[in-house]
């Protein structure tokens, strides 16, 4: 066993100095703060002192290198995709159209405003007047050709490597028109949405919204133009909003074996180590084995103060305890959404007491008719939020989209592995729209 001691500043430095050289494996044995320097006791200084232990079997990996500062993916390259993918085809399909259409019009240099079909079965046209050509007087066969290349161009120029689709066949007039689910056009985002086990209802709301809007300049690629839609149909909570003269207080719920615990600590590691806020942990799961001692270790790691309540009084107590923290996370017991007492026990116990804001933890790896059923059992509390954990677990994400769609509810953040503070992200548009045509991007190369 290697064994090793790091000082630094801050509990957070210390952290990066023992990941850095121990890699992530590394166990802390211990963390103490000391004063060091000064003359007689005076003008010393805090440091913070982590001793980590490695298994020597497995070398530490080397420091890594120092980051390359890089603008993000979408600037980098928005200008190469812009002439790569757009550009280019436009430019052959606008050429092969315009040779098309000349070629109709220096047919018949004649008088009759009429199309004359030619022995080979081609169409002539006269221009009018001004030199233009009437494209009513162009056959219904031609109209659908130029329709064709038309739509062909403009999937080619958006999608970039999706395979360009073809113009759906016109119906005869009186027919009914064919739906968003029917049309051909999005046959290769209908194949993954299906896979992905969005429901029919699902599926046909994403495809009329996605015919319906206007596309915006950002979203030329086929994952931008989804991720515009799931913006305009789900809500997203994005990063909490602090309180300026008070905490804000977050509760987290859900079924048990969700991992609420790890989630709690993520959290509190995104908003402590990473943005600098004063967090504060209490934990109400006194229940499961190990669950105070696992909060125990990751608020000593993080510095961050961890107070146990099982009762609403105690609960109320460390609340106000932490009165000037800017973040309190309440780590709730996990229960079964079959258990109606002891969740009509949690919502007097969190409703007499703190008030906090509810936000439902819930796993990817659900299946759909659970999840509702779930949620339905847990609306008793004042729910707002939901946090999709165990994304890295799930062959599919429909189970999002489909409970999205049917609620109001915000969708706050995901967790995606057991690595604090690492596996978490703020929920957006364009992450949902990733992890529905991740696979499929994966397996183009």
């Amino acid at each position: 066993m290697l064994v090793k001691t790091f000082q630094a500043p801050t509990m957070a430095e210390a952290l990066r100095l023992v990941k850095a050289e121990l890699g992530p494996d590394a166990m802390i044995l211990s963390t103490k703060k000391e004063q060091i320097g000064g003359i007689f006791g005076f003008f010393s200084k805090q440091v913070v002192k982590v001793t980590a232990a490695i298994d020597p079997q497995r070398p530490a990996p080397p420091p890594p290198p120092p980051p390359v500062r890089e603008r993000p993916e979408r600037e980098r390259t928005a200008k190469e995709e812009f002439e790569n993918s757009m550009l280019g085809p436009l430019a052959r399909e606008i050429k092969e159209l315009r040779e098309r259409v000349e070629v109709l019009a220096r047919k018949d240099d004649g008088e009759r405003p009429s199309p004359v079909a030619a022995p080979g079965g081609d169409v002539t046209l006269r221009p009018g007047a001004d030199g233009a050509i009437n494209l009513n007087n162009i056959p219904r066969q031609d109209l659908e050709e130029i329709k064709k290349l038309l739509l062909n161009t403009l999937v080619k120029s958006q999608e970039g490597n999706v395979k360009a689709v073809q113009w759906p066949e016109a119906k005869p007039e009186g027919s009914d028109a064919p739906d968003a689910a029917e049309d051909d056009s999005f046959s290769p985002l209908q194949r993954e949405l299906e896979r992905q086990g969005i429901s029919p209802e699902g599926k046909q709301k994403i495809l009329e919204t996605m015919q319906s809007l206007p596309m915006e300049q950002s979203a030329q690629s086929l994952k931008g133009r989804l991720g515009q839609v799931f913006g305009s149909l789900i809500k997203f909570a994005g990063l909490l909003r602090l309180k300026k003269n008070a905490p804000r207080v977050i509760a987290l719920v859900g079924p048990t074996g969700v991992g609420k615990t790890t989630t709690t600590a993520k959290l509190a590691a995104m908003y402590a180590l990473n943005r600098g806020n004063k967090v504060a942990l209490i934990t109400m799961d006194i229940f499961r084995v190990g669950a105070v001692e696992q909060l125990k270790t990751y608020s000593r790691i993080m510095g961050i103060p961890l107070e146990v309540a099982s009762t609403a009084k105690e609960l109320e107590k460390a609340v106000k305890q932490h009165g000037q923290s800017d973040l309190i996370l309440i780590d709730t017991a996990g229960r079964s959404h079959k258990d109606t007492e002891k969740l009509e026990e949690m919502k007097t116990f969190l409703e007499n007491t703190v008030q906090p804001d509810i936000f439902l933890c819930l796993s990817a790896a659900t299946k759909d008719r659970e999840l509702e059923e779930i949620l339905n059992r847990f609306s008793i509390l004042p729910i707002s939020k939901v946090v999709f954990t165990k994304v890295d677990e799930c062959e599919s994400v429909g189970c999002i989209i489909n409970l999205l769609l049917k609620t109001n509810l915000q969708l706050a953040f995901f967790t995606n592995g057991q690595r604090v503070p690492e596996d978490i992200e703020v929920a957006t548009s364009e992450k949902l729209a990733e992890l529905i045509l991740k696979e499929s991007t994966d397996e183009r190369g």
